[in-house]
């Protein structure tokens, strides 16, 4: 069983020090969190890395900003900056990059930019550019109106909120997580302060469409049908621009699948980041 504690290291890196967990052996898997407040990369992925470090090298850290990492402000925020020091700081070439929501976005802007450094893309939950096709008006979506709520005041109640907002089945908003995102939020009130502090303005990490098409790297897009942070709308935008992309649809499903359906989602995972081998290690 892989420990939170014995797993936990910093690298110091030109965008600060980064915390992570890093377990395992074989080719390098990076899982990138989301943005909510709170999110760490255990608490996004630490159900999962028992099975994918079995097969891979793990790393799950908290970017800049979040969770035991250094704090960085709205202006300063660079992640994809930050994931390219982090692999040279791992001594890492390619790696597979596996991003929920923001992480998802990071992962995509960083193939696309550094087509070098990435093995293989797998998003889940992650946003696309363009018009909405399917979901009428304009604004935030009602994940992330009570995401930034979160921000704006982070109580235990809203985390409550956050937490079952972000999945279908409620069972997830146990009070353990809600606990463990209240205690993250408390203890680095100055990543919530700069967080915050962007709220309104235009988001930072966007991929453009550019950046998407530009992607060679293979590409495996997760969704959840019943997403109420992003609608399953930017997934088909992502598979139907990236020239080696498949999507999997996943029902009763919200914006956690790698938690909601961790077995389903580390057996397609690992299974895609070995069954590419061939042409990408």
């Amino acid at each position: 069983m892989v420990s939170e504690r014995e797993s936990s290291q910093f690298v110091e890196t030109a965008s600060g020090r980064i915390h992570l967990h890093q377990v395992g052996e074989g080719h390098p898997v990076v899982m990138l969190h989301g943005s909510g407040p709170g999110a760490t990369g255990w608490s996004n992925f630490g159900p999962n890395l028992d099975a994918f470090a079995e097969r891979f090298r793990v790393i799950a850290p908290d970017m800049p900003g979040w969770g035991a990492s250094d704090p960085v402000s709205y202006e300063e925020r660079d992640h994809v900056a930050a994931a390219i020091q982090l692999l040279d700081a791992l001594d890492i070439e390619r790696a597979a990059l596996v991003g929920n929501s923001m992480g998802g976005a990071t992962a995509l802007k960083v193939a696309g930019r550094h087509p070098d450094r990435v093995s293989h893309v797998v998003t889940m939950g992650s946003g696309a550019p363009g018009p909405r096709m399917f979901v009428a008006g304009g604004g935030p979506s009602e994940g992330l109106k009570v995401l930034h709520q979160g921000y704006r005041e982070p109580s235990r109640e809203n985390m409550r909120a956050l937490c079952r907002v972000m999945a279908f089945d409620q069972s997830f908003a146990s009070d353990e997580l809600i606990e463990q995102r209240y205690q993250s939020c408390a203890a680095h009130p100055e990543h919530i302060t700069n967080f915050a502090a962007g709220l309104g303005r235009p988001r930072r990490g966007e991929s453009t469409l550019e950046d998407i098409a530009a992607i060679k790297a293979p590409a495996l897009i997760i969704h959840g049908r019943d997403d109420r942070v992003v609608h399953f709308e930017a997934a088909l935008r992502l598979v139907s621009t990236i020239e080696d992309a498949r999507m999997v649809l996943l029902n009763q499903c919200g914006h956690w699948a790698q938690l909601e359906h961790a077995d389903e989602f580390n057996r397609l995972v690992c299974d895609f980041i070995e069954s590419a081998s061939a042409a990408t290690f």
